[in-house]
């Protein structure tokens, strides 16, 4: 069945000409002139990429530092003890605890958006691994969320790190700001993820890397772009 869309949203389809691909500032000036809903929409970049999911060599996955951060006010549960825990907490994190916030989380408790945790207390935390992990919110040491300088990386989240990782469809997306960013700020955090998926190319990987790019904004149709911009390299 045909899913119904709002006229909103049929406005703004009519702005994204059929089967043309667009530069990255020409999609961004595209998203940004959509009729906006009743609230500040999330902008994301959604690669589709020639990679077998099946296969752990080819996981890619990574974390990457947006210039201008992502508007969101992120929320980071620490699963610490002593020094630091309390460096966490200074350093703004909302959740920060051991034993206690372990059995808070198998109780069901999942009420943050990035979990950091020092390598002392991955023994603990491994076993809610089945309560983080289908969430995206397992720590790793390869996207420095399991590190012993834990205000570093509160800080790093907060400013606007992003993490992450490809699903079982070989899909890999970030949210890189909100439509009210100003269109430089979003050009330049759109080019920051998408060099770091780029960079983040298994050496296993054969044929075409990135078989597409879309920049959309929630609720909204997404915008191709042209193959340029991932193949340059």
């Amino acid at each position: 069945m045909q899913k119904q869309r709002s006229k909103r949203y049929k406005k703004a389809a009519a702005l994204v000409e059929t089967g043309k691909t667009y530069a990255l500032e020409e999609a961004v000036g595209t998203v940004k002139k959509f009729p906006a809903p009743k609230f500040d929409p999330t902008v994301t970049v959604s690669f589709h990429l020639g990679v077998d999911p099946r296969k752990s060599d080819q996981m890619v996955r990574g974390s990457v530092s947006l210039p201008h951060g992502t508007g969101k006010n992120v929320r980071v549960a620490v699963f610490a003890a002593g020094a630091a825990a309390e460096a966490a907490t200074a350093a703004g994190a909302e959740f920060v605890g051991f034993e206690e916030l372990i059995k808070k989380v198998q109780g069901g408790f999942t009420d943050f958006d990035v979990a950091i945790a020092t390598p002392e207390a991955m023994t603990e935390v491994r076993k809610i691994a089945r309560v983080l992990g289908p969430r995206g919110l397992m720590p790793n040491p390869k996207t420095g969320t399991v590190t012993d300088d834990t205000a570093k990386a509160v800080n790093e989240v907060k400013a606007g790190r992003i993490d992450y990782k490809l699903d079982k469809n070989g899909n890999v997306s970030g949210a890189i700001g909100k439509v009210s960013f100003d269109e430089k700020a979003l050009l330049e955090n759109a080019q920051a993820f998408i060099d770091s998926v780029l960079r983040a190319k298994p050496a296993s990987a054969k044929g075409n890397y990135v078989q597409s790019v879309t920049v959309a904004a929630a609720m909204c149709p997404g915008v191709p772009l042209e193959s340029s911009i991932y193949t340059k390299n």
